[in-house]
């Protein structure tokens, strides 16, 4: 049966692919509807919004669909909802932290069901304040290599703020303060770099080493959670090898 088989399971692996990419599309334009209400539709005057179309557009996100939510947002449209940044904490398998960031337009929905994706795959939630500590909020900004060193970059990047770069296969990390990203990013264009996204994000203070069967518990938990439309963000203080991610590929 297996060659049978094939063409449904490729298909069905596409159709997720296609129903990630569906949900991603869905959450970008959510971002710029937000950065639009609360700073204005202006992008010259609103780098948050200025970041959240970027984003969009890095990810081949149609300009008709980034249009509708700029005017939506700025209230030129009507039809926006009325959406409230949540966040909850909570552990996963192994003892992970988790934090969860929900951009909703209702509160007691997003709660039940990041609360039922949280206990059905090995999770439990946590009182506010017991796991963001574990966290630092910063900003982080995605450089593609191509033909850049890390010392072109460097050079490029540390009068503006950035801590630390980091070196991620085919890209880097650029890491800053929160409050320094936009400067961040903004060297970045003056130099003539590319990147790909800037975001403000929360990284672990420390880490929780996973094997295989470690990984597999704790990345089902996130792809349940990511898969809630009223899920934003998901951060989590794992640490995973790259020899136990590639028996997990296999």
């Amino acid at each position: 049966m297996s060659g049978h088989s094939k063409w449904a399971t490729t298909k069905h692996k596409k159709a997720v692919v296609d129903a990630r990419r569906g949900k991603m599309f869905a959450k970008l334009i959510k971002t710029i509807e937000v950065a639009a209400r609360m700073g204005g539709g202006d992008m010259d005057g609103n780098p948050t919004l200025y970041d959240a179309v970027q984003k969009a557009k890095k990810s081949s996100v149609p300009n008709d669909n980034i249009e509708r939510a700029l005017k939506r947002g700025s209230g030129v449209d009507a039809g926006g909802a009325d959406y409230q940044t949540i966040m909850y904490e909570g552990y996963g398998p192994n003892g992970v932290a988790v934090l969860i960031e929900c951009l909703t337009d209702n509160r007691n929905r997003a709660a039940t069901e990041v609360r039922t994706a949280m206990t059905r795959n090995g999770g439990a939630m946590a009182d506010p304040g017991s796991v963001s500590y574990l966290f630092a909020r910063k900003g982080v900004v995605i450089v593609p290599k191509g033909g850049l060193t890390e010392d072109d970059l460097l050079l490029a990047v540390l009068d503006a703020g950035a801590e630390e770069v980091n070196d991620l296969g085919e890209s880097f990390e650029v890491v800053s303060e929160a409050g320094d990203m936009i400067p961040v990013r903004s060297a970045l264009q003056q130099a003539g770099i590319d990147y790909d996204s800037a975001d403000p994000t929360f990284l672990p203070s420390m880490s929780v080493p996973l094997d295989a069967e470690g990984a597999r518990k704790v990345f089902r938990l996130i792809d349940a959670l990511e898969d809630n439309d009223d899920v934003q963000n998901v951060y989590a203080n794992f640490d995973v090898s790259d020899e136990t991610l590639s028996l997990l590929d296999a």
